[in-house]
């Protein structure tokens, strides 16, 4: 059995494909960003195949799709993932694997999925690295984390695709990390959690936005920004990001999510500001606004922003409490007509429940 889940940006959307312009712009700033897996999954068992690649795949509404299968070849695997596709991912992902490892065929069957798909919370990239997964897991391939990251994002790329280095972390889990991104160069770090739980609720605002337009758009700021607008977009994911990713770093290390929901505020302020202006049809986002500030959702929040590319697809809220947490799933759901999920930020769970092997019981595994 593996298990992957979607990842959610917390601060820092677009400085990932931003920062990777310092190979031909020096002057570019490194891009940053602070990432975090979703409580929502993909859950899958795989075996091994002897020579095909075999999926079947559950979406978050049940339906099931497959079994699509392909020839372990690198050929059909390449030109099947040039097509495009939901099950382009797939074969990009087992071409790389190819490549680097002795491996046979490989049959999946993703029986559970609680991830939205297509809501910025990187839905695709999960599935790259649940393919990525499963042949570590089957072949015992002792890949690290990174390793199943890079091959995932590699196999992504090789499909239409276009996306940014940030959204194969959700294979880092419900750990929080910090990622930043200087040209080719990606460097992870793990920002330690408190004692105590952070609150957030992620809302799927059930409108509609165009990434390949907001990318688009923005892109036009690099490699060299060419009018007051383009360098109010190098400046928003080059300095101004930096400086809020870090301050939102200590945040998470305290434990502050009065801070943290501050810093969401500021944050959607500086989007406005230099984005809006980059591609007004898009980030003008009148959904997500009019949730930021509804009346009823402000007295749970400390803070609010958007997800992922921008635009109105999600949005992130930090709440006040548990019960402020609970409340706002109920008003958006029932109220507001919306699709919530529960977000949380704490230490390692405590373990409930320890099966120990032994040949007779002692009171040395029993410490206090």
């Amino acid at each position: 059995e593996v298990e992957v889940p979607g990842r959610v940006c917390l601060f820092g959307e677009h400085s990932d494909w931003a920062g990777s312009y310092r190979r031909t712009n020096s002057e570019v700033r490194p891009g940053a960003c602070i990432v975090i897996g979703t409580d929502q999954t993909l859950q899958a068992s795989a075996q091994e195949h002897p020579d095909k690649l075999i999926i079947t795949s559950t979406g978050d509404d049940g339906t099931v799709s497959g079994p699509w299968e392909c020839s372990l070849d690198e050929k059909a695997l390449l030109e099947e993932a040039k097509k495009g596709g939901f099950w382009s991912y797939a074969a990009g992902v087992a071409y790389q694997i190819m490549i680097y490892y002795p491996v046979r065929g490989l049959r999946l069957n993703n029986h559970t999925t609680t991830l939205p798909m297509k809501k910025g919370l990187s839905s695709s990239a999960a599935f790259c690295v649940l393919i990525s997964r499963a042949f570590n897991v089957v072949y015992n391939l002792r890949m690290t984390v990174r390793a199943e990251m890079e091959l995932a994002y590699l196999g992504e790329i090789l499909t239409p695709s276009r996306c940014g280095r940030m959204d194969q972390c959700c294979a880092f889990g419900k750990t929080p990390t910090l990622m930043q991104f200087d040209g080719p160069l990606l460097q992870t770090t793990s920002l330690t959690l408190p004692s105590s739980t952070l609150y957030l609720v992620v809302v799927d605002l059930n409108a509609s936005k165009d990434t390949k337009e907001i990318l688009a758009s923005l892109n036009k700021a690099y490699p060299f920004p060419s009018n007051p607008i383009e360098e109010g977009v190098q400046r928003l994911l080059g300095p101004v990001n930096e400086d809020i990713v870090q301050r939102a770093s200590k945040a998470i290390h305290d434990g502050d999510a009065e801070q943290l929901g501050k810093l969401m505020i500021e944050a959607q302020a500086a989007f406005d500001q230099y984005a809006i202006p980059a591609c007004p049809q898009q980030l003008t986002s009148p959904v997500l606004h009019s949730v930021l500030t509804h009346p009823k959702v402000l007295p749970h929040i400390f803070g609010a922003k958007g997800v992922g590319s921008q635009g109105d697809g999600c949005a992130q809220m930090v709440a006040r409490s548990l019960e402020d947490q609970k409340a706002l799933l109920k008003i958006l759901a029932e109220e507001l007509h919306m699709r919530p999920f529960p977000l949380t930020m704490t230490s390692a769970s405590p373990i409930k429940t320890c099966l120990i092997l032994c040949d007779e019981p002692a009171p040395s595994l029993f410490p206090a």
